[in-house]
């Protein structure tokens, strides 16, 4: 029959052993880590060079011809202007009402954008008094000005594409089809509000 103290002072010895192998010293060896190559795997930076392309660039060009999904292949619908690229376009392309499943759905879906991105400036109504001219910022001008309820709605559309002066553009924030959803509601505010009396800027 075993020594049940002699066990246990051997398993008292045994784990104080193991604790004190365990005291967490600091090493200069890499970690010991399963599958390294997924820590250490050569990535390309922004800028940067490349032994591997002839050109030394990193960062590689848009393959010619190439179009993705979401790019619009209309050049009037993606630039507001005609075939030629010489004027803008006078109306809203038809097209447009119809990737919307008709003028009321394409209306409804130009609020609910004009609301996110234009009303913080431009104001609900479109008078230029938005909460962040309240805050400061420069007026921009009302859309129920002459001048606005004549411009082209391509010239309208290109506004809001590139932006001009203190307003940005939204060419990557707001997609094609919604771009020209805010100028048809656009126009439709300038409808509402006709007999509502301007002020000068």
């Amino acid at each position: 029959m075993r020594n049940p103290i002699r066990a246990t002072l051997v398993a008292v010895f045994v784990l104080v052993a193991a604790l004190a192998g365990c005291r967490g010293g600091s090493s200069g060896d890499a970690p010991i880590g399963g599958i390294r190559n997924m820590h250490d795997q050569p990535r390309y930076e922004n800028q940067g060079r490349s032994a591997f392309f002839a050109d030394g660039r990193m960062m590689r060009p848009q393959v010619f011809g190439a179009v993705a999904r979401e790019m619009e292949t209309d050049t009037r619908i993606d630039t507001g202007r005609d075939e030629d690229g010489t004027t803008y376009l006078l109306a809203l392309p038809e097209e447009i009402g119809q990737r919307f499943g008709g003028n009321d759905a394409m209306l409804l879906r130009g609020e609910e954008r004009f609301n996110i991105y234009c009303a913080p400036c431009h104001g609900r109504t479109g008078d230029g008094k938005g909460i962040m001219v309240t805050r400061g910022m420069l007026a921009p001008p009302s859309y129920h000005q002459d001048r606005l309820r004549h411009m082209p709605d391509g010239q309208l559309y290109a506004t809001i594409t590139n932006g001009i002066r203190n307003m940005p553009g939204y060419y990557s924030q707001i997609p094609t089809d919604d771009r020209w959803a805010i100028v048809a509601y656009v126009r439709a505010l300038q409808v509402s509000q006709a007999n509502v009396p301007v002020e000068a800027p």
